[in-house]
């Protein structure tokens, strides 16, 4: 297996037999993303899908000592389904308790332009409850969706059963197929990294360029208008 090669992976296999250690990083990395850390859960729950993958593939990421214990799949499963319906409850609940107000905060405008809450506010009137199972589905929006939610006192019960089902289908999901089928998924993403970055390039580029555009613009305007 020419991915146990990898310097990533001889370095991520050793918390491969921490178990205990993993299950409190995915609760803890939930939790830090529910309170506003910028870090997708997209990524905490491939990671571990990854180290679920490793443990289960013993003679080719040898244990530290023989009978180590591994993360499990599907330990791993409940942990991560049963701590993001609390973060996303916890959200909720930070919403429902404030209200309003909260979109005044000046973080909050720094976190969430106006424009982007004025759109999750529209797809909440428009969609109800089943909002909620939307913003499960949206990074970007999933933090203020959940929060427009309790500011709109939606019935606490209604939104754990949408988000629930949202989360039971998305979030086990990434972690059985990276563990059950983490090599051939990971070589494809290897193979395409070279037009990954291609493409961030190109992105970075346009956005400079871009930049710099609106400059040159503002300073011919300012420069006319003397």
């Amino acid at each position: 297996m020419e991915l146990a090669n990898e310097p990533i992976f001889q370095w991520i296999s050793q918390f491969a037999y921490s178990p205990g250690t993993v299950y409190l990083v995915i609760v803890g990395m939930m939790l830090l993303s529910a309170v506003g850390l910028p870090i997708p859960e997209e990524l905490t729950l491939i990671s571990v899908g990854i180290l679920a993958f490793v443990g289960q593939n013993p003679d080719v990421f040898p244990p530290p000592y023989p009978n180590a214990p591994v993360v499990n799949v599907h330990y791993a499963a409940i942990v991560a389904f049963i701590a993001v319906v609390f973060s996303d409850t916890l959200i909720y609940t930070i919403g429902r308790s404030f209200g309003r107000k909260l979109l005044y905060h000046p973080r909050m405008h720094r976190m969430f332009p106006p424009h982007l809450m004025k759109k999750v506010e529209e797809w909440t009137h428009k969609y109800g409850m089943y909002a909620c199972g939307i913003f499960r589905f949206t990074p970007g929006v999933r933090f203020p969706g959940h929060l427009v939610c309790g500011m709109m006192h939606f019935p606490l019960w209604k939104f754990l059963l949408i988000d629930g089902i949202a989360a039971l289908i998305s979030v086990p999901t990434q972690i059985y197929l990276l563990a059950h089928y983490g090599e051939p998924i990971l070589k494809k993403l290897r193979e395409f990294k070279i037009v990954v970055g291609i493409i961030l390039l190109l992105l970075i580029i346009y956005f400079v360029a871009k930049k710099l555009r609106q400059k040159f613009l503002e300073r011919r305007a300012e420069a006319a208008s003397k």
